[in-house]
């Protein structure tokens, strides 16, 4: 893994931090962005729960990038990288809610977060090629990276992991948290500026 990619996948997690300092810092909510933003942020925290519930808690490694599955069910079906497309979403909903800069601050934090993930997929495509070999080419052929397709793909023969949603839940504990922590901020910022 490159320098950049490895760099990227290991902090992921904090990428978003100074997007989110600043729209607290600019917000200017109103109930159409609220009520906008937030759909659409729970439409991107739902696709992550119905991922992480299929692929399990390795989705979470800060470490080497790595799998026990070649997972194809579930979201997985119809778009190789559910959680990064959920993330994707999830971070738009967000910054739509609190209005900070719109539609600027919107579509750069689009971009580069589009742009990280491409970066760190191809790591991990590298990785699932030399793993799972003719299945994963089989899979790149016929499911796209980040825009879902309608129909699924399936294989009988690839053995999958279990759908446990109580894993996928106990998994998303820190983002649910996240999530709720800075929904719940914009909310009071809105309040706070009709008072």
């Amino acid at each position: 893994m490159s320098v950049k990619a490895s760099n990227l996948f290991k902090y992921r997690s904090y990428t978003p931090i100074p997007f989110v300092l600043i729209m607290f810092l600019y917000a200017n909510p109103n109930i159409w962005s609220i009520i906008t933003g937030l759909a659409i942020a729970v439409l991107g925290e739902v696709i992550r729960i119905w991922g992480v519930s299929w692929a399990g808690s390795e989705t979470r490694t800060t470490g080497e990038v790595g799998g026990s599955f070649l997972v194809i069910s579930g979201p997985f079906a119809y778009v190789r990288n559910p959680l990064y497309v959920g993330n994707i979403l999830m971070y738009t909903g967000l910054g739509i809610m609190s209005f900070a800069l719109f539609p600027y601050l919107q579509i750069l934090g689009f971009i580069f977060f589009y742009f990280q993930y491409k970066t760190i997929v191809r790591e991990e495509e590298q990785y699932l090629e030399k793993t799972y070999g003719n299945d994963y080419k089989n899979y790149l052929l016929n499911v796209p990276r980040f825009f879902p397709k309608l129909k699924p793909y399936k294989v009988d023969s690839l053995i999958q992991p279990e759908f446990i949603l109580k894993k996928g839940l106990k998994s998303e504990t820190r983002s649910l948290q996240a999530f709720g922590f800075v929904t719940i901020t914009i909310i009071l910022l809105w309040i706070l500026r009709r008072v």
